[in-house]
Protein backbone atom coordinates (compact mmCIF):
# COMPACT_ATOMS: atom_id res chain seq x y z
CA UNK A 1 0.00 0.00 0.00
CA UNK A 2 1.59 3.59 -1.11
CA UNK A 3 0.85 6.29 1.46
CA UNK A 4 1.66 9.93 0.69
CA UNK A 5 2.31 13.39 2.68
CA UNK A 6 0.32 16.09 2.04
CA UNK A 7 3.08 17.85 -0.21
CA UNK A 8 2.39 14.53 -2.45
CA UNK A 9 5.74 12.84 -1.36
CA UNK A 10 5.71 9.38 -1.42
CA UNK A 11 5.64 7.89 2.13
CA UNK A 12 8.76 5.11 2.16
CA UNK A 13 8.62 3.40 6.09
CA UNK A 14 12.12 3.37 7.60
CA UNK A 15 12.31 -0.40 7.09
CA UNK A 16 12.53 -0.58 3.99
CA UNK A 17 15.51 2.22 3.87
CA UNK A 18 17.56 -0.38 5.74
CA UNK A 19 19.65 -2.81 3.47
CA UNK A 20 19.25 -6.29 3.17
CA UNK A 21 20.94 -8.36 6.54
CA UNK A 22 22.83 -10.98 6.25
CA UNK A 23 22.56 -14.50 8.52
CA UNK A 24 24.45 -13.10 11.36
CA UNK A 25 22.43 -9.77 11.65
CA UNK A 26 19.14 -11.36 11.44
CA UNK A 27 19.72 -13.37 13.88
CA UNK A 28 20.65 -11.10 16.00
CA UNK A 29 17.51 -8.94 15.23
CA UNK A 30 15.62 -11.90 16.03
CA UNK A 31 17.25 -12.24 19.22
CA UNK A 32 16.42 -8.23 20.25
CA UNK A 33 12.67 -8.80 19.45
CA UNK A 34 12.36 -11.49 22.13
CA UNK A 35 14.03 -8.82 24.64
CA UNK A 36 10.34 -6.85 24.82
CA UNK A 37 8.50 -4.77 22.48
CA UNK A 38 8.66 -1.87 20.41
CA UNK A 39 8.75 1.78 22.31
CA UNK A 40 5.07 2.11 20.96
CA UNK A 41 3.65 -1.11 21.87
CA UNK A 42 5.00 -0.88 25.36
CA UNK A 43 3.58 3.08 25.70
CA UNK A 44 0.34 1.55 24.46
CA UNK A 45 0.47 -1.30 27.15
CA UNK A 46 1.34 1.27 29.78
CA UNK A 47 -1.21 4.24 28.97
CA UNK A 48 -3.99 0.89 28.86
CA UNK A 49 -2.65 0.19 32.65
CA UNK A 50 -3.10 4.15 33.13
CA UNK A 51 -6.50 4.31 31.94
CA UNK A 52 -7.89 0.91 33.78
CA UNK A 53 -6.66 2.10 37.26
CA UNK A 54 -8.16 5.77 36.53
CA UNK A 55 -4.70 7.07 36.75
CA UNK A 56 -4.65 8.97 33.29
CA UNK A 57 -6.62 9.18 29.93
CA UNK A 58 -3.72 9.38 27.67
CA UNK A 59 -3.93 8.10 23.89
CA UNK A 60 -2.18 7.47 21.11
CA UNK A 61 -3.24 10.28 18.55
CA UNK A 62 -4.82 9.44 14.77
CA UNK A 63 -3.09 9.94 11.94
CA UNK A 64 -6.09 11.59 9.27
CA UNK A 65 -5.89 9.41 6.31
CA UNK A 66 -7.44 10.06 2.89
CA UNK A 67 -7.97 6.91 1.18
CA UNK A 68 -7.06 7.62 -2.90
CA UNK A 69 -7.83 3.75 -4.53
CA UNK A 70 -9.05 0.58 -3.36
CA UNK A 71 -9.23 -2.89 -4.32
CA UNK A 72 -12.08 -5.31 -3.77
CA UNK A 73 -10.17 -9.12 -4.64
CA UNK A 74 -13.64 -10.19 -3.46
CA UNK A 75 -17.32 -8.33 -2.34
CA UNK A 76 -16.63 -9.03 1.23
CA UNK A 77 -13.07 -7.62 0.92
CA UNK A 78 -11.47 -4.21 0.55
CA UNK A 79 -7.62 -3.73 -0.33
CA UNK A 80 -6.64 -0.25 0.13
CA UNK A 81 -3.78 0.75 -2.67
CA UNK A 82 -3.12 4.61 -2.31
CA UNK A 83 -3.74 6.85 0.31
CA UNK A 84 -2.12 10.00 1.82
CA UNK A 85 -1.57 11.84 5.16
CA UNK A 86 -3.61 14.82 4.87
CA UNK A 87 -1.60 16.69 7.26
CA UNK A 88 1.71 16.57 9.20
CA UNK A 89 1.62 15.00 12.28
CA UNK A 90 2.47 16.83 15.50
CA UNK A 91 3.14 14.52 18.30
CA UNK A 92 2.42 11.15 18.58
CA UNK A 93 0.43 11.07 22.70
CA UNK A 94 -1.96 13.53 24.35
CA UNK A 95 -3.89 13.24 26.94
CA UNK A 96 -4.96 14.36 30.85
CA UNK A 97 -3.34 13.85 33.75
CA UNK A 98 -3.99 15.56 37.16
CA UNK A 99 -5.49 18.06 35.97
CA UNK A 100 -2.71 18.68 33.50
CA UNK A 101 -2.63 18.51 29.39
CA UNK A 102 -0.25 15.89 28.80
CA UNK A 103 1.57 15.78 25.46
CA UNK A 104 4.24 14.06 23.75
CA UNK A 105 6.76 12.53 21.10
CA UNK A 106 8.02 8.88 21.25
CA UNK A 107 11.17 7.51 19.50
CA UNK A 108 13.58 4.80 19.34
CA UNK A 109 16.74 4.88 17.65
CA UNK A 110 19.72 1.63 17.29
CA UNK A 111 22.39 4.25 17.75
CA UNK A 112 24.93 3.12 20.60
CA UNK A 113 25.31 6.77 21.96
CA UNK A 114 23.82 9.36 20.17
CA UNK A 115 20.21 10.11 18.72
CA UNK A 116 19.79 11.83 15.10
CA UNK A 117 17.80 15.11 15.09
CA UNK A 118 16.25 14.46 11.76
CA UNK A 119 13.79 12.08 13.34
CA UNK A 120 11.99 15.29 14.77
CA UNK A 121 10.01 17.71 12.57
CA UNK A 122 10.00 21.91 12.60
CA UNK A 123 6.63 21.34 12.95
CA UNK A 124 6.91 19.11 16.21
CA UNK A 125 8.94 21.53 17.80
CA UNK A 126 6.70 24.21 16.64
CA UNK A 127 3.52 22.34 18.08
CA UNK A 128 5.17 21.52 21.75
CA UNK A 129 6.27 25.43 21.88
CA UNK A 130 2.69 26.28 21.92
CA UNK A 131 1.31 23.40 24.17
CA UNK A 132 4.06 24.52 26.31
CA UNK A 133 3.24 28.33 26.21
CA UNK A 134 -0.45 26.84 27.03
CA UNK A 135 0.99 25.67 30.18
CA UNK A 136 0.69 22.10 28.88
CA UNK A 137 3.62 19.42 29.63
CA UNK A 138 5.37 18.30 26.83
CA UNK A 139 8.66 16.31 26.07
CA UNK A 140 10.13 12.97 24.64
CA UNK A 141 10.28 9.89 25.25
CA UNK A 142 13.45 8.20 23.58
CA UNK A 143 14.71 4.82 23.81
CA UNK A 144 17.81 3.49 22.94
CA UNK A 145 17.05 -0.06 21.50
CA UNK A 146 20.19 -1.90 21.79
CA UNK A 147 20.71 -1.54 25.58
CA UNK A 148 16.90 -1.01 26.42
CA UNK A 149 17.70 2.41 27.81
CA UNK A 150 14.49 4.50 28.35
CA UNK A 151 14.63 8.21 28.76
CA UNK A 152 12.39 11.42 29.49
CA UNK A 153 13.31 14.55 27.60
CA UNK A 154 11.76 17.79 28.56
CA UNK A 155 10.79 19.89 25.66
CA UNK A 156 13.30 23.17 26.72
CA UNK A 157 16.07 20.58 26.47
CA UNK A 158 15.22 19.62 23.08
CA UNK A 159 14.60 22.84 21.97
CA UNK A 160 18.19 23.62 23.09
CA UNK A 161 20.13 20.84 20.80
CA UNK A 162 17.51 21.66 18.35
CA UNK A 163 18.55 25.43 18.18
CA UNK A 164 22.12 24.09 18.25
CA UNK A 165 21.51 22.22 15.16
CA UNK A 166 19.45 24.90 13.64
CA UNK A 167 22.67 27.59 14.41
CA UNK A 168 24.96 24.68 12.46
CA UNK A 169 25.80 22.34 15.73
CA UNK A 170 25.82 18.84 15.87
CA UNK A 171 22.90 17.31 14.26
CA UNK A 172 22.75 14.72 17.27
CA UNK A 173 22.32 14.43 20.81
CA UNK A 174 24.79 12.55 23.15
CA UNK A 175 23.49 10.18 25.09
CA UNK A 176 25.31 11.62 27.97
CA UNK A 177 23.39 15.14 27.16
CA UNK A 178 20.14 13.12 26.82
CA UNK A 179 21.30 11.73 30.44
CA UNK A 180 22.10 15.04 32.05
CA UNK A 181 18.95 16.90 31.13
CA UNK A 182 16.41 13.89 31.23
CA UNK A 183 15.14 10.95 33.30
CA UNK A 184 15.69 7.67 32.76
CA UNK A 185 13.11 5.21 32.92
CA UNK A 186 12.88 1.80 33.56
CA UNK A 187 11.17 -0.66 32.13
CA UNK A 188 8.43 -2.56 34.68
CA UNK A 189 5.31 -4.84 34.11
CA UNK A 190 2.98 -2.65 35.12
CA UNK A 191 2.94 0.02 34.02
CA UNK A 192 5.52 -1.33 31.10
CA UNK A 193 7.20 2.85 31.16
CA UNK A 194 5.92 4.79 33.59
CA UNK A 195 6.92 7.71 32.77
CA UNK A 196 4.25 9.47 34.84
CA UNK A 197 6.79 8.94 38.18
CA UNK A 198 8.57 11.48 35.95
CA UNK A 199 5.67 13.93 35.30
CA UNK A 200 5.15 14.53 38.75
CA UNK A 201 8.32 16.70 38.82
CA UNK A 202 7.52 18.32 35.92
CA UNK A 203 3.60 19.50 37.05
CA UNK A 204 3.94 22.86 37.81
CA UNK A 205 2.57 24.16 41.52
CA UNK A 206 -0.89 25.51 42.11
CA UNK A 207 0.92 29.45 42.28
CA UNK A 208 2.74 28.32 38.98
CA UNK A 209 -0.43 27.38 37.21
CA UNK A 210 -2.10 30.99 38.17
CA UNK A 211 0.75 33.20 36.75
Amino acid sequence: MNFHYPNGKKFISPGNLQPKKNKNVLRETISHGKRGMTLEEDLNETNKYYLETGKAVIHKKPTPVQIVDVDYPKRSAAVIKEAYFKQASTTDYNGVYRGFYIDFEAKETRNKQSFPLQNFHDHQLNHMEQVQKHKGITFVIIRFSLTEEIFLLPYPHLKKYWDRMKLGGRKSMTKEEISKDGFIISLGLQPRIDYLKIVDHLCPSSDERTR
